[in-house]
């Protein structure tokens, strides 16, 4: 057993609140049948973010790292919802422990409903927004605009994209919270507010 799967949360994870926000709106099926499959392939990856550092910045470094962290982090949960599986992933790589078992949960249904992710989910203006290096397990706060205009689920089913909901936010800030472990920063809280335009 690794020091990080022993490694107790005492904290409510919400890493997967953006697969959880969409799929609970647009739900795992539905919609009308006549909505036809997209007639150009998905790009094969998400736009990962850009950097945000200032230069003159003391934990420039560590900013840099923690952002390098949660970028891959969404690189390997994209692999995995465009095949409703984490296998062949290194999510464990960049995730807790308690995050990686809800994340596969989350999976799990997808898996169940028959649905996959396509197309591609936009970063904008991500930026680290705080970095405790004091603290005994430093800490960072991330935060993102996250774009879903390109973002499908798609029914393996019944062959077509499902519809998102009018309600459903384009644009919505999400916010991450991030350990530095032995091993590098590790993405420990993920939480998306829908509510929340950007």
């Amino acid at each position: 057993m690794t020091a990080r799967q022993a490694r107790p949360r005492t904290r409510a994870l919400a890493l997967c609140g953006a697969v959880g926000l969409l799929l609970g709106l647009t739900g795992c099926g539905g919609g009308s049948d006549d909505t036809k499959p997209p007639t150009a392939p998905p790009r094969a990856s998400s736009a990962a973010p850009e950097p945000s550092v200032s230069p003159a910045d003391p934990d420039a470094a560590e900013k840099t790292a923690v952002l390098a962290s949660y970028t891959l982090m969404w690189v390997e949960q994209m692999k995995a919802y465009r095949r409703a599986s984490a296998e062949g992933t290194r999510l464990e790589r960049y995730v807790t422990a308690d995050a990686l078992g809800q994340f596969r949960n989350d999976l799990a249904r997808m898996k169940a409903a028959g649905t996959v992710v396509r197309g591609d989910l936009a970063h904008d203006d991500t930026t680290v927004t705080a970095v405790d290096m004091d603290a005994q397990t430093p800490t960072a706060t991330v935060q993102d605009c996250m774009d879903i205009s390109k973002w499908q689920t798609y029914s393996t089913k019944k062959d077509q994209v499902l519809p998102m909901p009018s309600s459903q936010p384009r644009r919505y800030v999400a916010t991450a919270t991030a350990e530095k472990w032995d091993d590098g920063w590790i993405i420990t809280e993920f939480t998306p507010d829908g509510s929340q335009s950007c």
